[in-house]
């Protein structure tokens, strides 16, 4: 999985517990999985932002943006 995939799954997932979509498991392993899942966004992110020219590429920032931008509605809040 990419860096925005892993952040995609991880609101997913936490999306589906708050909604109550996950009824009959056990919430605490979907929220690890989460967590798991948001931390390995962030070490990607991370990563990404190392470059040797001092920023991530158009196309990685364009994928990261798409998943984690504010949106300018404020309707996609967890």
């Amino acid at each position: 999985m990419t860096g925005p995939e892993h952040y995609t799954r991880a609101e997913q997932l936490l999306r589906e517990v708050r909604d109550g979509h996950q009824e009959g498991t056990d919430v605490a392993a979907i929220i690890a999985a989460a967590q798991v899942h948001a931390t390995l966004a962030s070490a990607a992110a991370t990563a990404m932002g190392c470059t040797e020219n001092g920023g991530m590429a158009r196309v990685d920032f364009n994928a990261w943006d798409a998943v984690a931008g504010v949106p300018l509605n404020g309707d996609d809040d967890l």
